[in-house]
């Protein structure tokens, strides 16, 4: 089972990135778009059909830990106030969970640490073509959304993240990501405060991460802020459901 869920990945992934060389322009053509959407709606049922929605990814030991994990995406965020946090410590960093809930939440980084945590060792495997096994230490999300309990019109997670993604450091620009709340529930999916036992580092999405073992590098944004339960994602920025995905990356980024 855990190879024909290998190989699946590896297809998905290598389809996906002979697609993004051109998926600027092929974004702009509807029949493009609806074919795509086809093929990342089929991809996803077949992982559930044959690994099954609560599989697990593979973990690992502390031997195959890597001596150097690469850093992805956003290395700073490079804002004057993140400045101020790394600072601080993060002592006054705070995470949301707002939206379609019945009890919203704010939660610092020392709430984060109070909470049961789980820590696991797995491969990162970005869309660029490489991969990467580190141990993550953190809270499930799962235990944080049921404490917000979500309404039952919600559907998806929608992550808020600090760093800019425009040269204008447009706050309203910032990175976002999105998931379905299967996934978000999922036992592997955590809000990682540690990289290999130590607290994250700025390059690694200090001080809270998203961590979704079953995903690709981008659907596990860095620097989060607020998580926001909604029943679509249409409306937010670009409308595809991710900072990435408004550019062309398809929604659905499970390995």
């Amino acid at each position: 089972m855990t190879d024909r869920r290998g190989f699946l990945g590896r297809a998905v992934a290598g389809a996906s990135t002979l697609l993004l060389g051109g998926c600027y322009d092929l974004s702009q053509k509807p029949w493009f778009t609806n074919a795509l959407g086809k093929v990342e709606d089929l991809t996803h049922a077949a992982q559930n059909l044959i690994a099954g929605p609560q599989a697990l990814a593979p973990e690992f030991t502390k031997a195959d830990i890597a001596p150097v994990f690469r850093a992805n995406g956003t290395l700073d965020p490079g804002t004057p106030e993140y400045a101020g946090h790394v600072g601080s410590g993060f002592k006054n960093w705070r995470i949301t969970v707002t939206g379609l809930v019945a009890h919203p939440l704010s939660l610092s980084l020392d709430d984060l640490r109070r909470l049961p945590a789980r820590t696991q060792i797995t491969r990162h495997d970005c869309v660029e073509g490489w991969s990467c096994i580190g141990e993550w230490t953190g809270p499930q999300l799962s235990r944080i959304l049921a404490a917000a309990a979500p309404k039952p019109e919600a559907r998806y997670a929608v992550f808020y993240c600090a760093d800019p993604m425009t040269a204008e450091g447009d706050p309203s620009h910032n990175y976002y990501e999105s998931m379905d709340l299967s996934e978000a529930m999922h036992p592997q999916t955590i809000l990682a405060y540690q990289m290999n036992g130590a607290p994250l580092t700025v390059p690694h999405g200090a001080p809270v991460r998203l961590r979704a073992e079953r995903q690709l590098g981008y659907k596990q944004p860095k620097y989060v802020q607020r998580i926001d339960l909604v029943a679509d994602y249409s409306a937010i920025q670009g409308g595809k459901g991710g900072y990435w995905e408004d550019l062309g990356y398809t929604w659905y980024g499970g390995i």
